[in-house]
């Protein structure tokens, strides 16, 4: 894999990595497509060095990832645009993460449901009484396609950061 070539902005801690991919809120799959390539938007968690997403047990995004499991994953912050006296001086402030590797699909409901109890978690913390159990996960089928829910999980085998905290 290449690195990042504009070495000023490389980031390299691995602490802020972690921080801020907890906290990001929406990451985007690069998936191999069909004619072009497919890059979706998902609610996402970052759990023990991976990420984990989630969507319909059918659809054009399990059907891809089945056929080309290799993807990227991007998560990104725009903190302000950074103006000057010279246009092409002018820039944003950023963060961003770029993940590579595979997406493989979850099959243990136990790993599943403690991921899908992360997400909910995350996105609506405290709403839910009851937790996410493994017989929960194994039994739910959508009033859309008759599935289950499709958990994957994506451990990096290349990782980038790049950040601009220019003022």
């Amino acid at each position: 894999m290449e690195h990042i070539s504009y070495k000023q902005r490389d980031c390299r801690d691995q602490e802020k990595i972690g921080e801020f991919l907890t906290a990001a809120r929406i990451g985007i799959v690069g998936i191999g497509g069909d004619a072009y390539p497919y890059a979706v938007p998902v609610n996402y968690v970052w759990h023990q060095g991976s990420v984990y997403f989630h969507g319909m047990g059918s659809g054009k995004k399990v059907r891809l990832l089945a056929e080309n499991p290799a993807v990227s994953f991007t998560v990104y912050r725009e903190d302000s645009t950074v103006t000057d006296p010279v246009p092409c001086k002018a820039d944003t402030a950023y963060f961003s993460v770029m993940l590579f590797g595979e997406a493989a699909k979850v099959t243990d409901m136990g790993e599943a449901a403690g991921v899908l109890q992360k997400i909910l978690d995350k996105y609506t913390p405290g709403f839910y009484k009851q937790e996410m159990s493994a017989r929960m996960v194994e039994k739910y089928r959508s009033s859309m396609d008759g599935n289950g829910v499709a958990v994957y999980r994506l451990t990096p085998v290349h990782l980038t950061a790049k950040e601009n905290a220019a003022v």
